[in-house]
């Protein structure tokens, strides 16, 4: 059955998130009126960091389930955890663990108990920061994603499908995707073909669409486009879009338009829900 490759230290899984550093991510969000659209984003993949190297932190330490990669594409395309592009662009989760930018103190709200919220101060690590400026090379960053793809599936041959999640707000700038797209999930491993996802941030108060099964809805050929450039869901990650409580179908695809602050972060983690195997 494909996309059920066991994660492990011997046949990790691999994440790569292309990150849209445009001008136009200066933008306000919509729904949020205080954070930038590049703030909110920066907030999202962080949070995600932090989660894969949790889920990685065993009583010996953190275990290298992962490779994960960022790329920014704005005024240029690059490494966006260090490195160079393509060669240098995954880092094992344990590396990742040991050099945050920084540390941040930050505040939430927890239940008291008694009706009300108490504020509670957190230790944020922060891997990668918020950049708007430029174009939108979308074309040029699949390129990129598709070599570090290729690289591991050749290294990895028996893990599970890399992920490759695109967060954009708007049309690329250096041609059609489509073609770039395609090439990267015709890559794989033996337990499937990679997996790209794509998420269309706000800009309009429009409402959102979550995992469609089909392009009709969909408000422009722009979001068609997306929609044809993404992977259907594989059935683990339809059953936990489902609990979610998304209304997902069998050929629901990995794709998200004018999503909101929350479907963003609802979107990452859906995206990489692969678990790694216990002891291993």
């Amino acid at each position: 059955m494909p996309y059920a490759a066991q994660i492990s230290r011997v046949n990790p899984a691999c994440v790569i998130l292309l990150v849209d550093q445009s001008k136009s991510m200066a933008e306000r969000f919509v729904s949020t009126g205080a954070q930038s659209k590049a703030e909110v984003v920066a907030d999202a993949v962080n949070r995600l960091l932090q989660n894969l190297v949790l889920r990685s932190a065993k009583a010996g330490g953190v275990r290298d389930y992962f490779r994960v990669g960022v790329i920014g594409y704005g005024r240029v395309v690059r490494a966006g955890l260090g490195g160079q592009l393509p060669n240098d662009l995954l880092v094992p989760i344990s590396q990742l663990s040991d050099r945050p930018l920084r540390i941040e103190t930050r505040t939430r709200l927890l239940p008291d108990g008694a009706g009300g919220v108490v504020e509670q101060s957190v230790k944020f690590p922060v891997w990668f920061d918020p950049e708007a400026d430029g174009k939108t090379p979308m074309c040029e960053a699949l390129g990129h994603a598709t070599l570090a793809v290729k690289v591991f599936s050749e290294t990895f041959a028996g893990a599970y499908p890399p992920i490759v999640l695109n967060l954009t707000d708007g049309r690329p700038t250096d041609g059609d995707p489509e073609g770039q797209a395609f090439m990267l999930r015709t890559l794989g491993t033996f337990d499937g073909r990679a997996l790209l996802f794509n998420l269309l941030l706000s800009s309009q108060p429009i409402p959102a669409t979550h995992f469609p099964d089909t392009d009709e809805r969909l408000p422009d050929g722009y979001g068609k486009t997306l929609f044809r450039m993404s992977s259907v869901l594989p059935d683990g990650m339809r059953e936990a879009a489902k609990a979610e409580g998304f209304a997902v179908a069998q050929g629901s695809r990995g794709v998200v338009i004018n999503a909101d602050p929350t479907a963003l972060v609802r979107f990452l983690d859906i995206g990489t829900r692969v678990t790694p195997t216990v002891g291993r």
